[in-house]
Formats: structure tokens, C-alpha cells, sequence
């Protein structure tokens, strides 16, 4: 239960991120998108993503389910986390309206392939989208 409480700032997030308007990625879309969600349940973990695009993105320009290892992904969501959380954690430095709130991504816990998949995606989605870089070797839309 207490991932429940602590997934309810991810959503919080993400609802920020969908309020901040159209996607540059995505503009030919007319109809809302169905959100993403991200759920383990072994774990009663639950993310939804409403930010608009992310489901084209994820459709249409992600690489698929197996290309990345987990392992591979959790180091990467870890570190964006991380930075994530620190611009959060100072408004006065960087958008508020994006980073209005702290992810918690605990690195002891195995969230499971898919959760980090599509965490994984909302991080590339987002840095594409809103012209951020998380850091750890993104540049121009794409890992280096």
C-alpha cells in the first residue's frame, strides 16, 4: 500500500505533464488518447500516463519490448530519477510546471520488465517532447 501512496506523485507528474498543452511530437492527433498504464501487480504498483503523445510515441517511435534489458533500463530510470527529482526540488531553477513533483523509484525494488519499459519511454517521451535532457547520454531524441 505505501507504493500506492508514493505512485500517486508519479500521476501527479504525469497530470502536470498533459496540462502543459499540445505534443510537438504528435500534432496531427485530433482525438484523446487513451492513457498508458503501468502496472505490476505482485507488487500493487500502478502508474498512469495521460500526457498527450505518449501513446503514439510509444506506438510509433519507441523501440520495442526486448530491445533494452531491464537491467539496462533500471539503470537508466534510476538516473533520471534522480535528476528528475532534484529539479523538482528546485523550482526556481527549472520549470515547475514539468518537475512539479518527486518520483519515487525505489532501486531495491524489482518493478518488472514492463513497468520499466514504459518508464523507460516516458522519460525519452518526455525529454523528446519538452526539450529537457535527464542527462546519461541522451542527446537529439535518442541514447547515444
Amino acid at each position: 500500500m505505501k507504493l500506492l501512496k508514493n505512485i500517486s506523485l508519479i500521476i501527479c507528474v504525469a497530470i502536470l505533464l498533459w496540462s502543459c498543452g499540445s505534443s510537438p511530437i504528435n500534432n496531427t492527433k485530433t482525438q484523446k488518447e487513451a492513457p498508458v498504464v503501468i502496472a505490476n501487480d505482485s507488487l500493487e504498483y500502478e502508474i498512469i500516463i495521460i500526457d498527450p503523445g505518449f501513446t503514439f510515441y510509444l506506438a510509433s517511435t519507441a523501440h520495442p519490448e526486448g530491445f533494452y534489458s531491464q537491467n539496462y533500463m533500471e539503470a537508466r530510470n534510476r538516473s533520471w530519477v534522480l535528476t528528475w527529482n532534484q529539479r523538482a526540488q528546485s523550482p526556481s531553477r527549472f520549470n515547475s510546471n514539468i518537475y512539479e513533483n518527486i518520483i519515487d523509484y525505489q532501486a531495491n525494488i524489482d518493478y518488472g520488465y514492463e513497468v520499466n519499459y514504459k518508464l523507460f519511454n516516458y522519460f525519452l517521451f518526455a525529454q523528446r517532447k519538452y526539450k529537457m535532457n535527464l542527462g546519461g547520454g541522451f542527446r537529439n531524441g535518442r541514447i547515444n
